[in-house]
């Protein structure tokens, strides 16, 4: 995972990190379980390609979804993978599963 991707510990760093940028935040919520964990890793990797090709336009977070329960709450958060746009906090797409890089581009230059 590359450093240019956020990992906050528990809600109140991920509430820290929305509120401090200023671009719109691809958030990725990750799941620890078993039919979870690959699809997962898969991801890491795309997000961080992702962080790293988008520098300056979107902030990346990796979220853990048992370690950011209220976050994970509070966006409808169903499943691992998922991705979610936020722009000034507000959730402008969603998708759940996993992505290959040309599908995340897709997702995020509808909405950036």
């Amino acid at each position: 995972m590359t450093k240019l991707v956020h990992r906050p510990r528990e809600d109140a760093e991920f509430d820290f990190i929305l509120g401090r940028s200023k671009v719109p935040v691809l958030a990725y919520f990750t799941g620890a379980w078993p039919k979870a964990i690959e699809p997962c890793r898969v991801m890491d990797v795309v997000v961080g390609d992702i962080a790293a090709a988008y520098t300056g336009r979107l902030t990346a977070v990796r979220t853990d979804i048992t370690r950011c329960p209220a976050a994970t709450e509070r966006y409808g958060i169903t499943g691992a993978p998922s991705c979610l746009l936020l722009k000034e906090g507000a959730a402008v797409a969603h998708s759940t599963g996993p992505m290959t890089i040309d599908e995340v581009r897709k997702f995020l230059d509808g909405h950036l």
